[in-house]
């Protein structure tokens, strides 16, 4: 302690020089330092301050207006008191200019004739106290910030003990102000479901009550009678279980509800005309036009829903992977996950909006085909679909390539071309049907959408009315048709266009008008066999323990935000991880020199090879590599209708972060 008195008492100094609060005495109305404590030397950095004026000792504080408050209190004779006050200054003389928040109180002294001599100085340095309050608020701000901003409506539940029983009803603890707009219930928070929706209450509780206890989210479209709306809802409970919460979010789809009835209702409007007017066709034709209308209504909606539950995986993981960070206080990495969530979010909104979104996920079986023999075989039905009118001729290319596709939908597809062709000449012509084996160069394959190589054509001719160049354009279109109403879906080329794209070709149409048209389809040519069933291999389904960090997994999807989360979460459980946007440039590392334990890829992927495709293909290089399928759009087909071949398995989007790591954890053990 610095003083310059001496007649201070060996208690009172006992106690200047041993409490955790700075301490200074000031004398006379120039404010002179008489005594300090430690605490009070080290908030100044050591200065020698006794015998000098605060305005002397202190500089940089007394310009920040102490002087003139300590003016005040030695002429009023009034206490005065500072709480969290921020004061910049050195704290070592010389050093850089530092930030305090101080609490602080200036105590007036007075004399025998109780007349002010003096001020009292004692306080707390509270800067960390100050700042980490300030972080808190920050971060719960831009937390508050995100929840709002969420187009989804985005709530979190409480159970509770009702009279119905243990968790029998639960209460709104918190809800975005998307909640309104989506439910139409305003200021739910502090809201108990039973009362505000007591008929509908018992199926609510089942559905959340059943991801309280058993810590499995779910997804579901479910009526809110209270308000007219439906919802399309995902819940996840809140861990630990013990605090029986549960987040919900979701958004009003009563629009599309309605629009897809509305839709429903005028097919089924359509149909019975397209049945009334058709009536003389035979029953093989309505067979198949009703087939082709069921394809293309799947394309459909296969690709809405693989889109959307993507957008949904992204966001949920997003929100996810925030919690943690936010959990772990590494608030600086929350930036990329809330850009992520925001975009994908918007992806949906503007989702509902697509005008034209068929997608190629139809059912294939393809096998090696001879488009000649298939043809020939063929060729009756054709004659007789036509009629007698139009004279049929077929092309067959001498040593023609095989080629390897669905002998169905292909036939399905020529079968619509002929039908196609047969409408465009109503007072009769000639139709001709042609193979013949193409060498695509670069410039021929770009023309028609395909890599340079060797392909196997197939062409539909007639000499009917053609096509002006507007309506070429729109061909492919699903449910775009020139025929009377009631005479035509509008389904057939777009079927034909996504089988050969599916396939790995492309299908071209060359018409003028007046003089005819040809319709082409292209396919890749097959130079091998058959695959046949690889058969297990010994010793595989072993476990091992893990590599300690050394097992590398291989993540594919062509969901940018997807891939990136799944990346990070496998990263954050200590995998070496390699990532890849489609199967080429997955296969690419395949083939190469990385040790890969676990491949884990999307089902539906760009480029022609889907993810089981591509997890065949890994296998003929490395025998017995485990596979784990995530995808949003379970294909039965792709998936061989959910019979896997042993080591691998399928997750289905969306998934909790938690739950995936868990999964890659046990296969890459077990691998």
């Amino acid at each position: 302690m610095q003083t310059l008195v001496n007649n201070i008492g060996p208690v009172l100094t006992q106690m200047f020089e041993q409490t955790p609060t700075f301490m200074a005495l000031l004398r006379g109305s120039e404010h002179r330092f008489e005594m300090t404590n430690p605490a009070f030397q080290r908030l100044v950095g050591g200065r020698t301050v006794l015998g000098r004026t605060v305005a002397e000792a202190l500089p940089d504080v007394a310009a920040q207006g102490l002087v003139s408050i300590l003016d005040e209190v030695y002429r009023t004779g009034t206490p005065h008191q500072g709480t969290g006050v921020l004061f910049s200054m050195q704290a070592v003389p010389g050093g850089p200019v530092q930030d305090f928040y101080l609490d602080f109180v200036y105590q007036p002294l007075r004399n025998a004739q109780s007349e002010v001599t003096g001020i009292f100085v004692e306080g707390s340095d509270v800067t960390a106290r100050t700042l980490a309050a300030r972080e808190k608020q920050e971060s719960e701000a831009l937390y508050k910030g995100l929840f709002d901003a969420i187009d989804e409506g985005f709530c979190i539940i409480e159970f509770l003990d009702g009279p119905h029983g243990p968790d029998s009803d639960y209460i709104h603890i918190q809800a975005n102000a998307a909640y309104a707009r989506h439910a139409g219930i305003p200021d739910v928070v502090g809201q108990k479901l039973r009362e505000m929706v007591g008929e509908e209450a018992d199926a609510w509780v089942a559905r959340y009550g059943a991801v309280l206890r058993t810590g499995e989210p779910i997804r579901f479209q479910q009526e809110l009678v209270a308000t007219g709306r439906w919802l399309d809802l995902t819940a996840a409970r809140i861990e630990p279980a013990s605090r029986r919460q549960v987040a919900v979010l979701f958004q009003d789809i009563t629009d599309r509800r309605k629009a897809e009835q509305d839709l429903a209702d005028l097919a089924a409007t359509l149909e019975n005309q397209v049945q009334a007017r058709t009536a003389e066709l035979m029953a093989a034709e309505e067979a198949l036009r009703q087939s082709q209308k069921m394809e293309a209504v799947g394309q459909l909606t296969g690709g809405l829903a693989h889109d959307f539950n993507n957008i949904l995986a992204g966001i949920m993981g997003s929100l996810e992977m925030m919690q943690a960070r936010l959990a772990q206080g590494r608030v600086g990495e929350l930036e990329r996950f809330i850009t992520g969530a925001m975009g994908a979010s918007r992806r949906a909104a503007g989702l509902t909006q697509r005008l034209l979104a068929f997608s190629r996920r139809q059912t294939l079986d393809p096998k090696p085909l001879n488009l000649n023999s298939l043809t020939n075989g063929m060729l009756d039905l054709i004659v007789r679909s036509v009629g007698p009118e139009i004279g049929v001729e077929t092309v067959g290319a001498a040593g023609l390539w095989t080629t390897y596709a669905d002998a169905g939908q292909l036939e399905n597809a020529l079968l619509n071309l002929c039908l196609n062709a047969r409408d465009a000449m109503p007072d009769g012509g000639r139709l001709t049907i042609e193979t013949s084996n193409r060498w695509m160069d670069e410039r021929g394959a770009r023309m028609r959408g395909l890599e340079p190589g060797q392909y196997v054509s197939l062409c539909v001719s007639d000499t009917g009315t053609g096509m002006p160049p507007d309506v070429v354009a729109r061909a492919f279109d699903p449910f775009f048709t020139t025929k009377p109403l009631g005479q035509g879906t509008g389904l057939g080329l777009s079927m034909v266009y996504g089988f050969a794209g599916q396939s790995g070709g492309s299908t071209r149409i060359y018409s003028e008008v007046g003089k005819g048209t040809m319709i082409c389809i292209y396919l890749p040519r097959y130079l091998g066999d058959a695959l046949e069933d690889e058969p297990d291999l010994p010793g595989l389904a072993e476990a091992t323990a893990p590599a300690d960090g050394r097992d590398t997994i291989l993540v594919v999807d062509d969901e940018p935000l997807v891939r990136m989360l799944a990346v990070e979460q496998l990263e954050e459980c200590g995998y070496a991880v390699l990532e890849a946007e489609d199967a080429a440039s997955a296969l690419r590392i395949l083939n190469g020199p990385h040790p890969v334990n676990l491949l884990v890829t999307d089902v539906g992927l760009p480029g022609g090879m889907n993810g089981r495709q591509l997890a065949d293909a890994a296998r003929m290089a490395r025998p017995g590599l485990e596979v784990l399928f995530i995808t949003g759009y379970a294909e039965n087909a792709v998936l061989n209708h959910g019979h896997l071949e042993p080591r691998m398995h399928v997750m289905t989007k969306p998934f909790q972060m938690e739950s995936f790591a868990r999964k890659v954890r046990d296969l890459v053990v077990r691998g």
